[in-house]
């Protein structure tokens, strides 16, 4: 648990204070009460927007990339373990010598203790992508988010051996009250810097190219092996995906390494 305390983000702190403005204005000028009460509705706008926002680092810290200066990138892959695909990525994984971050959804690894077990066996890590993957996770309060990140953590580190020290949202999304609670737990919020939008298109090509237009050093790329979509022969389509990733970074002489590796100091 984190023992300093919190600190709200610039953008925080200016959306409070134009709440405290706009009370204080219409409590001494009642005429600018419509100005102040539009004010707010503007501010919670802008808030929803940025919560919709994957990248955006207004309401938190926020890592979206590795260190430039190392010929390093990052393989995260999201929403497993699933028992039909999840083994055959580690396969492809192990076939090029590449450890990835998986961010796993904690009922699935409680469902499926010992797949969890074999990511971590086999030098991946196993970080905290909610309990249940809930489409309403951005809307939900304070002691909601932490119930649901703390059961995460322990359901992880009972099945692995290893507490979680990263988070991704759901889809990305999340409120104001995510980030108080992730200091709290000693979580750091991960997003991406490229995905490939692999639960949506069976187009292998496509997502290939999403994912390898532009890639450097210090990109986070994301897959899925939860919910991956199928080409036209019925193959989660990550495992071509991946597989053409994979060669693609050694070509570039780009190391793949966990996300905690990546960080390190």
């Amino acid at each position: 648990m984190q023992t300093t305390k919190w600190q709200p983000s610039g953008f925080l702190k200016a959306s409070a204070v134009l709440h405290v403005g706009a009370a204080a204005s219409a409590l001494v000028w009642p005429g600018t009460l419509g100005m102040s009460v539009a004010s707010v509705i503007a501010n919670h706008a802008a808030i929803t927007a940025i919560g919709l926002w994957p990248r955006s680092t207004w309401l938190g810290p926020n890592v979206l990339r590795l260190p430039h200066d190392r010929q390093e990138v990052a393989i995260t892959i999201d929403d497993g373990p699933d028992p039909e695909v999840t083994p055959r990525v580690l396969d492809l994984l192990a076939k090029h010598d590449v450890k990835a971050t998986f961010f796993c959804i904690a009922d699935k690894v409680a469902a499926q203790p010992a797949l969890a077990r074999r990511i971590v066996d086999a030098g991946h890590h196993i970080e905290n992508h909610s309990m249940k993957h809930r489409h309403y996770f951005s809307m939900m309060g304070m002691g909601g988010l932490r119930k649901e990140l703390m059961q995460a953590q322990q359901v992880i580190a009972e099945a692995t051996g290893r507490t979680p020290r990263y988070f991704r949202a759901p889809a990305g999304l999340r409120n104001p009250f995510l980030d108080p609670v992730l200091h709290a737990l000693d979580l750091q919020l991960v997003s991406w810097t490229r995905r490939g939008f692999d639960t949506r298109t069976g187009d292998a090509a496509l997502v290939t190219r999403r994912l390898l237009n532009g890639t450097r050093a210090g990109d986070i790329l994301l897959l899925h092996d939860g919910n991956a979509a199928r080409d036209v022969h019925g193959q989660p389509v990550i495992l071509d995906v991946l597989a053409h990733v994979l060669t693609a970074l050694k070509q570039q002489h780009l190391q793949c390494v966990t996300i905690e590796q990546g960080l390190r100091a």
